[in-house]
């Protein structure tokens, strides 16, 4: 029986690829996802604290809006400490609304992700000529911003369109982190002949689905990111690892979340020596840099 399919990759089983390292001969890459979202008010989409009540919606978009005003703040602070390097996927709105926040995130030197221009839109079910304006847009803003375009990108929402990988690589991105169907870089195949890196984006490890839809609690998150940090150390021996954790300032950076995301963090940097710990676009690099055939 054959079924619809996207057309985008084969089937690979982790088992038996090519196997490779990370600079410095390291086995597991880890990197930070940090979303920065800007919402509209009294319309459009936004993760939700309580059940929301009619527009405007005070009290979920002000809980959102505590993660530009603070959660950020002491969430660079702890990366700060613990000298560990992030990739902020940006909304191209927050360039007008908080460029504090932004020109924090450059005097880190932070890897820029694409994030669409805002997360009260889904990008996916526009149809192809919007899309197309989205990511140009979105690519424009941060080009201007930051002196170049960003290499990567997240949808809004984790939202596709059946086009979405075929106008990212024509728009010249190299990398796209939707896809959460494994733990190594994949290609995609795009029209037109070319293709575009899919790199490991976590769903487990991601606030939003644990604390927003699950209710877990700060605790319990913390947990489930040094339990599966310390299951992929182990299985890093056999091939290449990527973990990413993606985080939202506005869910973690809550203080009584963020004392737990600070134990998760130091158990990982305290293995340090052990991984690689960097940005989504170096990993994306040292993945399209591997001969032909060894990345899926």
């Amino acid at each position: 029986m054959t079924l619809p399919t996207h057309g985008r990759y084969a089937y690979s089983p982790i088992k038996g690829r090519p196997v490779y390292d990370w600079p410095g001969g390291k086995r597991l890459a880890v990197y930070i996802g940090l979303n920065l979202e800007h919402f509209a008010f009294g319309e459009g989409l936004g993760a939700e604290l309580a059940p929301a009540g009619p527009q405007p919606d005070v009290l979920n978009f002000a809980w959102r809006d505590y993660g530009n005003r603070v959660g950020v703040w002491r969430m660079l602070d702890l990366f700060d400490a613990l000298a560990l390097p992030a990739s902020v996927l940006v909304n191209a709105s927050i360039y007008d609304y908080c460029p504090e926040v932004m020109a924090a995130v450059r005097r880190r030197g932070d890897e820029v992700v694409g994030h669409g221009r805002t997360n009260s839109e889904r990008q996916g079910v526009l149809d192809e000529a919007a899309e197309r304006t989205l990511i140009a847009e979105t690519t424009a803003a941060i080009r201007k911003h930051e002196g170049a375009p960003p290499a990567g990108w997240l949808g809004p929402w984790i939202s596709q369109s059946r086009v979405t990988p075929d106008l990212l690589a024509e728009a010249g991105y190299a990398y796209l982190l939707d896809w959460c169907m494994d733990d190594q870089p994949v290609w995609f195949a795009a029209r037109g002949g070319r293709r575009i890196l899919s790199l490991p984006y976590p769903q487990e490890l991601n606030d939003i689905p644990a604390i927003v839809a699950r209710k877990d609690s700060g605790q319990q998150f913390a947990d489930m990111i040094v339990d599966h940090f310390d299951e992929m150390l182990e299985q890093s021996a056999e091939s290449p690892l990527v973990m990413g954790m993606a985080l939202h300032p506005y869910i973690v950076g809550q203080p009584h979340r963020l004392r737990h995301l600070r134990r998760a963090l130091g158990h990982i940097a305290s293995h340090r020596e052990r991984i690689w710990f960097t940005h989504a676009g170096a990993i994306a690099r040292h993945a399209i840099a591997q001969p032909a055939g060894v990345v899926p």
